[in-house]
């Protein structure tokens, strides 16, 4: 497989488009809108300029990763040819579905179609397709370049095949790939988002602050980021969506989402992309300036 599609040109799209081109592969970078194209292209020659900075990478890779990508902005003309379509949209299950029934109807019979979805299940996105052994997740970590995990979410049908065939294709991004099964969560959401939510639930009841608790993660437990540190940066609505889905998924009251997320959402509160969450970003930008409200 050399030629690869991805939907979504944001955050995780874009890093999934920059992992798999600086790797060699041919990718089809998608999204309905011009500025979001343009901004995923920028965020993009921005973190290989950080590479190259480093001494990561050379001039020339960061030439030829660039080189690798043609964007799109028609989704049937993006996936035409394509060997892999990796799904990248925005965490909605009424989206997902869309674009699954459409990447069903324009890509070709043995196109495998993936979708990054952090929490939504596969077997149900696969249901809306004529491929159901073609269809598989793959959940990579943010930031994409950087992290090495990818989660590889087998759906109810997905072949043997298929899933080796993605299992070895994320080794040749460098990556470092587990396979689950398909189940509210998967593994890294369904232990990281019921933390997180103890988190705010703690903050909520009064124990600690948003300092407090982060510092006792980090130092007493050696996580590189605090909980509500970690939530901001990921952004309270996927949290939120991601509880949402488990909570249905297994009607347990211990994934119900504490009542200050549901309520920072409502305001807008939404983390590092919003400027404000459990920490003010807008003038900082270091996450220096709490920002929490009961």
């Amino acid at each position: 497989m050399k030629n690869i599609a991805v939907i979504g040109a944001g955050t995780m799209g874009n890093g999934i488009a920059h992992t798999f081109a600086q790797s060699g592969f041919s990718v089809k970078l998608i999204d309905i809108s011009e500025k979001a194209i343009e901004k995923g292209m920028n965020t993009i020659a921005a973190n290989l300029d950080r590479m190259v900075a480093k001494g990561t990478i050379t001039e020339t890779d960061k030439h030829n990763t660039i080189g690798n990508i043609i964007t799109y902005t028609d989704i049937k003309d993006g996936v035409v040819n394509t060997d892999l379509v990796v799904e990248a949209a925005t965490e909605n299950v009424d989206l997902k579905l869309k674009i699954f029934k459409d990447l069903d109807a324009f890509c070709d019979a043995n196109t495998i179609l993936a979708t990054n979805t952090s929490s939504i299940s596969i077997t149900q996105i696969a249901a809306v397709t004529n491929r159901q052994d073609r269809v598989i997740g793959m959940h990579f970590m943010n930031p994409v370049p950087i992290m090495k995990l990818v989660e590889i979410i087998r759906g109810y049908n997905t072949s043997d095949e298929v899933t080796k065939s993605i299992m070895e294709m994320s080794e040749k991004l460098g990556k470092v790939p587990v396979e689950v099964n398909d189940y509210p969560g998967f593994v890294a959401n369904r232990i990281l988002m019921p933390m997180i939510n103890e988190a705010i639930e703690t903050l909520y009841n009064g124990v600690a602050g948003v300092y407090e608790i982060d510092t006792v993660m980090k130092l007493g437990m050696a996580h590189p980021m605090g909980p509500l540190q970690l939530a901001d940066f990921i952004g309270l609505d996927v949290c939120l969506s991601i509880l949402h889905v488990m909570y249905d998924g297994f009607k347990n009251p211990k994934y119900a989402p504490c009542p200050l997320l549901v309520n920072m959402v409502r305001a807008g509160k939404l983390g590092v992309k919003s400027g404000e969450g459990f920490y003010d970003y807008s003038e900082t930008k270091k996450a220096e300036k709490v920002a929490y409200k009961k």
